[in-house]
This record gives C-alpha cells, sequence and structure tokens, in this order.
C-alpha cells in the first residue's frame, strides 16, 4: 500500500504530523533538520506578555515580590553562579563577595545585598531549630552591602537614584538593618555594641549618641515603628530616608510621664569595604537620632535623609491608655487620679518655643493627638516648637483652676530654666479650649480688683482675713499677665458662658461634683467673712464649681469678658458654629458666637463644626497658620540654630 501523505498542523516555528503513518526516509530527513535547525534558531527574540506583567517583571525584587530582581540574576548568570544559587546560596554568595573585591561594576554590590536578604528570609522561616538563629547574619551583611552599594566610592559610577536598584537598595538596607538588629519576631529593635559575624567575615560594632541627647537607659526597650499600623490618625508623618524608624519606649511607663515615648532612628554607617569585611577589620556604628529636631545626616560630602516615623511613637502610649476615661472621672472626683500639671509630649530642647495645649470641661489632654500629629508634619513647626499640655480636674472653680495652671507653667520655666538663659521659652504660646480657653486668658490677663469688686463690695483689705485667707484670695482674684506669655488661641471659649448652664444644671453639679478638701476648707471660711449682701445671690453661700463659673449669669465671668489680654500679648479667636447659617446667630452645641467673639482678638477663624472642633482639619491649618505667624515674628536669636549633621565616612 503506497504511503500516504497527511497534512501538518502548525505548531510554533515546526510542524508535526496528525497521525502515525508511514514516512519515506526523505520525509524523515526534512522533519530532522527542520528540528535541529529550529532548536538552533533565535537563541534571542522576544514574546508579548503586555504591559502590566512587564512592569511587574521588571519591578520584582525579593522584598517585594520574593522573587529576586533582573539585576541580581543577571549579575549571578554572569559569573555562572545561577545553578550554584539554587543550591547552595550561601556558597554562591561567597563566591560573589570574592568577585566583587576585584570586579569594580556596583551591580555586583547590590547582587550581594538582594541574594543575602533572601538567604536570610529563608533561614528565618526555617523549621529547622539552628538555622533561624543565623539568619541575622544575612540580614546585617544585606544592609552592609546595600550601604556599600550606595556610597561606596571604589566602585564605578555612583548609583541613578532614578533606578530601580537604587531605591531597591533603601529598602533592602532599611529591612536589612532591622532584621538583622531584632530579636526573630522583630518585635524589639537591640541597637547594641559587640563583634558580629557576618555570612563572609565579620564586623564590629559601637553605638553612637550624638544625635541623641537622651540617656539610653531611659528607655525601656525600642520598637521597630514599620511593626505597627497606626489607627484613628489624620496622617501618619514619615519621612522617606535611610534608617530603622524606632519607637522609644520610656522606662517607668505613666500616661503622660516626664520622658514620653520617643520617635527615634537608628543609622548604620560602615567603615571598610569587601576586603575589610573579609579579614574582619572592618567597623561600624549604629548612630541613634532623635528625629523631633534632626531629619538628616552626611556621609562623606553627600546629605542623607532619615527614615523617620513622628506618628507611631505618638499612638503607641495612647493605646488604651487610662487616660481616655479620665475626663468625666475627674470632673466629679475632689481627688486627683492623676496630678495635675504641665506635662511635656517630648523631651525639653533649649531653644525651642513651647506651645502649650489646655483641655477644656470633662475633656483630657489626648483630645489634643490629632492636632500634635498634623502640627509636627509642618518641617518649621517640628524644628522650631515643643508641644506641651496642661492636665487638671475641670470641675473646679475657674480662678482656681486658672491659678494652678499659672503656677504650674511658672514652676516648669523656673525647672527648665533656672538660670533664665533661653529666651524661647520666654516666647511661650497658649492654646486654650472651651473652658481651657478662659484658663487661657487668666494667664495673659491684667485683672486688677475687677474680678473681686464683682463678687463683693467692700475691699479685700476692709475684711478680717486671716493671712492664709488674704494668700487665697490674692491668688485666685487678682490675676497679672504672666511675662513670658506671648500669644494665646481661644478655640470656642465662652468668655460670657455657655447657654447650656442653667440652674438646674448648676443644682445638679453641686450634688454630683466632689471639690478638693483643701479648697473646701479656705473657701467655707471666706464666706463666713463679712457681710453676706455684699456677695451676689448668683454665688451667694455655696462654693461655685465650674459650671457656676462658665454660667451667663456668673458676675465673675461677666467681668472678666469686658477685660481684654495686655499689650503686647496677640490673641486668636478659632469659634465653631454648627450648620451654614450665619455666623452671628449660630452656636457649636455648647457655645454661642456672641459668648467666644472677642473684639480684641488679631484674628478670628470660624470652623463649621461641633463644639469639640481640635481635631477638624480646618482648625489645625489655622493653628499652623497662626504659629507660623509667631515664629517669623520672634526677636532675633530667639530660636537655636540646629545645623546638620557633618559626619563623614
Amino acid at each position: 500500500m503506497p504511503a500516504t501523505r497527511t497534512p501538518l498542523a502548525s505548531h510554533g516555528a515546526f510542524a508535526l504530523p496528525r497521525s502515525r503513518t508511514r514516512v519515506s526516509f526523505r520525509g524523515k530527513l526534512v522533519v530532522s533538520l527542520t528540528l535541529l535547525l529550529a532548536g538552533c534558531a533565535a537563541p534571542i527574540s522576544v514574546q508579548q506578555v503586555g504591559l502590566r506583567a512587564g512592569f511587574e517583571e521588571q519591578a520584582a525584587n525579593v522584598p517585594g515580590t520574593g522573587r529576586l530582581s533582573p539585576t541580581s540574576a543577571e549579575v549571578l548568570e554572569r559569573y555562572d553562579l545561577s545553578k550554584i544559587f539554587r543550591k547552595q546560596p550561601e556558597a554562591a554568595i561567597a563566591a560573589l563577595h570574592t568577585r566583587a573585591t576585584s570586579d569594580r561594576r556596583r551591580d555586583t554590590l547590590f547582587a550581594l545585598a538582594e541574594t543575602s536578604y533572601g538567604r536570610g528570609e529563608k533561614l528565618r522561616l526555617s523549621p529547622k531549630a539552628w538555622e533561624p538563629r543565623r539568619a541575622p547574619e544575612f540580614y546585617l551583611a544585606s544592609a552592609i552591602y546595600a550601604y556599600l552599594f550606595l556610597f561606596d566610592r571604589s566602585h564605578d559610577t555612583p548609583p541613578n537614584p532614578f533606578d530601580r536598584q537604587f531605591r531597591t537598595a533603601c529598602d533592602l538596607y532599611n529591612l536589612g538593618l532591622a532584621r538583622g538588629l531584632a530579636d526573630r519576631e522583630a518585635s524589639i529593635i537591640h541597637p547594641t555594641a559587640g563583634e558580629r559575624p557576618l555570612p563572609v567575615g565579620r564586623i564590629f560594632l559601637t553605638v553612637g549618641t550624638n544625635g541623641f541627647p537622651y540617656r539610653l537607659t531611659n528607655f525601656a526597650r525600642f520598637l521597630p515603628a514599620d511593626a505597627y499600623r497606626v489607627r484613628g490618625a489624620g496622617v501618619r508623618l514619615r519621612d522617606a530616608g535611610l534608617g530603622v524608624p524606632l519607637i522609644g519606649v520610656a522606662a517607668g511607663k505613666a500616661p503622660l510621664p516626664a520622658m514620653p515615648d520617643l520617635p527615634a532612628t537608628v543609622f548604620l554607617r560602615v567603615n571598610g569595604g569587601l576586603r575589610e569585611l573579609a579579614d574582619g577589620s572592618a567597623t561600624g556604628v549604629l548612630e541613634m537620632f532623635a528625629t523631633f529636631s534632626q531629619t538628616g545626616t552626611r556621609v562623606g560630602p553627600q546629605p542623607v535623609p532619615l527614615q523617620t516615623d513622628i506618628t507611631a511613637p505618638l499612638a503607641y502610649p495612647l493605646q488604651d491608655s487610662p487616660l481616655w476615661d479620665l475626663g468625666l472621672k475627674q470632673f466629679l472626683s475632689g481627688t486627683e487620679r492623676f496630678k495635675s500639671g504641665i506635662y511635656l509630649t517630648q523631651p525639653y530642647v533649649p531653644g525651642v518655643i513651647p506651645v502649650v495645649f489646655v483641655h477644656g470641661t470633662m475633656s483630657n489632654p489626648l483630645w489634643w493627638a490629632e492636632m500634635w500629629n498634623t502640627l509636627r508634619s509642618d518641617p518649621d513647626l517640628r524644628r522650631h516648637c515643643q508641644f506641651w499640655v496642661y492636665l487638671y480636674n475641670t470641675g473646679n472653680p475657674l480662678t482656681y483652676s486658672a491659678a494652678n495652671f499659672r503656677d504650674a507653667l511658672t514652676a516648669m520655666i523656673s525647672e527648665l530654666d533656672p538660670a533664665g538663659r533661653d529666651p524661647a521659652l520666654r516666647q511661650m504660646v497658649v492654646i486654650g479650649h472651651s473652658q481651657g480657653g478662659l484658663l487661657t486668658k487668666l494667664a495673659v490677663t491684667d485683672t486688677g480688683d475687677k474680678l473681686w469688686r464683682a463678687i463683693n463690695d467692700k475691699s479685700a483689705d476692709d475684711l478680717k482675713l486671716t493671712p492664709a485667707q488674704k494668700a487665697f484670695v490674692r491668688r485666685t482674684i487678682y490675676f497679672k499677665p504672666l511675662p513670658f506669655v506671648r500669644r494665646v488661641v481661644f478655640i470656642c471659649t465662652p468668655h460670657r458662658g455657655s447657654y447650656l448652664v442653667k440652674s438646674w444644671v448648676q443644682a445638679l453639679a453641686h450634688r454630683l461634683i466632689r471639690l478638693p478638701s483643701n479648697l473646701v476648707n479656705v473657701a467655707n471660711d471666706l464666706l463666713l467673712v463679712g457681710e453676706p449682701k455684699s456677695i451676689p445671690p448668683e454665688i451667694r453661700g455655696r462654693i461655685p464649681t465650674s459650671i457656676d463659673s462658665m454660667s451667663p449669669n456668673n458676675p465673675v465671668l461677666r467681668a472678666l469678658a469686658d477685660i481684654p489680654v495686655a499689650p503686647g500679648v496677640a490673641s486668636h479667636s478659632i469659634i465653631a458654629i454648627k450648620g451654614d447659617g450665619p455666623p452671628e446667630t449660630g452656636d457649636d452645641g455648647v457655645v454661642t458666637y456672641a459668648s467666644a467673639h472677642v473684639d480684641y482678638a488679631e484674628s478670628e477663624f470660624i470652623v463649621r463644626s461641633a463644639h469639640s472642633c481640635q481635631g477638624n482639619p480646618l482648625t489645625i491649618e489655622e493653628v499652623r497658620r497662626i504659629l507660623l505667624e509667631h515664629l517669623a515674628k520672634l526677636p532675633p536669636g530667639t530660636l537655636t540654630p540646629r545645623p546638620a549633621r557633618t559626619d563623614s565616612k
């Protein structure tokens, strides 16, 4: 039977028969030659995959996708190390290190950084008990190789900052350093000195604190900020750069400790190259930076921004803080659950302007957190302002709380600068919300005897008062402006009282609020002095609470409303109004516009919001404007200049 010719089906560059038939010798020869030629043809070609797939292939890297980047794959192929790397990655890394000592192409350093990080990941996740303990060696090596890729001058052309290699090298440096200094779970960073083994050689590390003006022993531990997700904050303030952003957790924790949790960054500076690493003579410095005030360093002549995170250290101590429940509890209690006073949200720095926040009734300092966080995003405010808060019992009488506030500010200034050498402390800004705005006003007002005359038609000197009683009256009724407060901001401040304070509210407050025993004892004695008829009926026969103090009928409040702030003090008003109606007839649910408005304010800003508007972005933006204006008008020499570090490799 003669051979049957069968049509060929297309299959790429060659064709195959559809069925089994006898093929002539000539046909076999043709097919064989076709296959042979097809196998030798076009060793380099293209395959259309689409823009998205092409981008993903070029953007692949170990930290992001778990796959080697094209650059590292090409370097391994260049030295015929691809197969060795798949089977014996540590041998391939060692061989690559040796090659790189004589090959000055910079991409070899990049490949060393990426392959070392990948090996560290494999070891960390290994089920073999002994292998995870070796992972930090490879992570630290990755950071060192990445540092050399970025800064070593002995290699060829400097890296192009627009190249993916450059960006990935920054990630490898930051991630490798974090993993190399952390425990296995990466929950705590240990910036400690000592000799550290590497896959090839070793390095001796020291710790530098020139950029960290605090004792490391003040901190219980350092946590990697990148390991935490921040909830609730409108923005997360992170600056891109090199280093590991840290949360410095203060030792001896308290809700608002004298040494608060601190944003910091650790940066590894490497001294020595590949040969020094191999022979064990290389050294490195783990440089600690407090990133409230410093956000950059230098390697040789090159400025280097630090990777920073300001928000995570702010949010960390607020998690489950007992201060969130403090407002109502301390409002009703005569015993302080937390001591009243000035608390620093960051360590004191000379030459930086204090900005003091005073909360309102049944509130607490944590309600300012969104404002602190956002204001610090402005580089000028971050460099030149330090934020403090005043915590107090908001149920106490207004003038009593104001006297305590003034004493606390004065004591803090004296403690921080007893010799009076820091002019920045004498350019303080105070920002008060609601009742806090009234305390703020009494810090910058010369009341003379106007407040006393509002409650008694006889001079205090004509009454038979003991020295202690006279001192109490002078302290809580007669006010002089504090000389170090130069600007104030009133937010939703009831200068003429709150329309919610009615007689039945005052009566209920008297039943529920417990005042401090020392206040009660002195005030009761004063109520028995003089002629009762000389005291207005609104406050006659009882010690006023803060609710009484903010009644529109309170004679002391009415008298205070008519007194402007002292000359030389700048004042601003931020008034919240609900709805879209005319501000002049509106209110924020607690305070009317007519009560919050004062003619002497240099500026007045209306924000469409309810009463608690401290976290409103427009409120924050107005405070930012005011603070920048304050900085621009400071006398020369007030601020301490902060030059960038000039450390060189």
